[in-house]
């Protein structure tokens, strides 16, 4: 089992910046890709951002690409998201996802998720 912890959410202005943090413990070592999705009120749920946790590589989607940044601390077991130039529509409750195989935005493949953290932007 994988236990995921969020941290880092809050309010912003637009044009500011947050740092999210997603803390993994337990049976770390399973994981294979990790990701941020976000889910604004009366809208589905969307993947955002994903890091293949052993090349490193990641994606994000067009609507924050140039803004988000995903990266990882493989030492702390930590991912994080950095977000610039936040929008109001960047409003939503973050969550941090893990997945023991493949890489991909399908929410039903991941096996793990945190609690969420909200995010808050204000124009």
């Amino acid at each position: 089992q994988v236990q995921l912890v969020e941290s880092g959410g809050g309010s912003a202005q637009a044009g500011g910046s947050l740092r999210l943090s997603c803390t993994a413990s337990g049976d770390t070592i399973s994981i294979y890709c990790m990701a941020w999705f976000r889910q604004a009120p009366g809208k589905e749920r969307e993947g955002v951002a994903l890091i293949n946790t052993g090349r490193g590589s990641t994606y994000v989607v067009d609507s924050v690409e140039g803004r988000f940044t995903i990266s990882q601390d493989n030492a702390k077991n930590r991912v994080y998201l950095q977000m610039n130039s936040l929008k109001p529509e960047d409003t939503a409750m973050y969550y941090c996802a893990a997945r023991r195989t493949g890489c991909n935005r399908r929410i039903d493949e991941y096996n793990y998720w945190g609690q969420g953290t909200q995010v808050t932007v204000s124009s």
